[in-house]
Parts: structure tokens; sequence; C-alpha cells
């Protein structure tokens, strides 16, 4: 099976809706990738929320150890992991009841495409979301 993302079309649609999003992976360090995509999607008007057991809070938001440990209503995953960790995280985002999944540029997993599809989880992978969100600003 091939990953096959959502057209153009609906990937403008989920940047739209889709404003409440839990960043698996976020490091607290400036000079990382997931800290500055997830900065400037907090400066373009999305809530970030922190997803790593390591540290408590990053960009001003409390930091969560898990998905499952959010309090608050999450309308997208994004991941900065890497690609073996998918199967794990695609099984936790189902658990946390959250409908959209998001794998960063150079992260996917066909097993974890394919647990999200049955599931009901619409799936983006290695895409960029702040590339993405740029290309229809």
């Amino acid at each position: 099976m091939m990953i096959q993302n959502p057209s153009d079309t609906r990937i403008k649609e989920i940047l739209a809706t889709k404003k409440r999003i839990a960043v698996v992976g976020l490091s607290d360090n400036p000079e990382r990738t997931s800290y500055m995509v997830s900065e400037a999607m907090q400066k373009n008007g999305y809530t970030i929320i922190p997803v790593n057991p390591k540290v408590g809070e990053v960009l001003g938001a409390r930091a969560y150890p898990s998905l499952t440990a959010i309090d608050v209503p999450v309308d997208m995953v994004n991941v900065f992991r890497r690609s073996e960790f998918l199967p794990e995280i695609a099984k936790e985002t189902v658990e946390a009841g959250i409908d959209t999944f998001w794998a960063q540029l150079g992260v996917a997993n066909e097993e974890a495409y394919r647990y999200l599809q049955e599931n009901g989880v619409e799936v983006i992978m290695d895409r960029c979301i702040k590339v993405e969100h740029a290309k229809f600003k």
C-alpha cells in the first residue's frame, strides 16, 4: 500500500479548520525544527499543545507527556518523531479520539497509515505543515 495524502484543496481545508495542534516531539530548544515550525504556526493563530514527557513547557504552553494525557480538545496531531515511532503514536491518536494526523517532512510509515485509515483518521505524511500553510496564505 502506498501512502496517499489528501489533495491540496483538502489540506487547505484542514489548515483552515484544525486550529488546535498537539505537537508530538516538540522540543524546547529554539534551534530545533519542531520548535521553529510550531512557533511559526503559533504566530499564525494556531494553538500549540506540546507533547513531550521531558519538558514542562514550550512556547508558553504546558507540555503533556502523551496524547492521551491532554485534557483539552485537540483538532490535529503533528508529529516530529522518527518514522519508526509512528505506529505507536497512531494508536495513541486513535485512543485520544483525534481525527487528523500529520507527520512532518521525511516522516512516514505504512503500518501507521493503514491503522489510522482503518480507524477513520485523516492522514498526511511526509509534508511540512509550515510549508503547506505558507502555500495557502
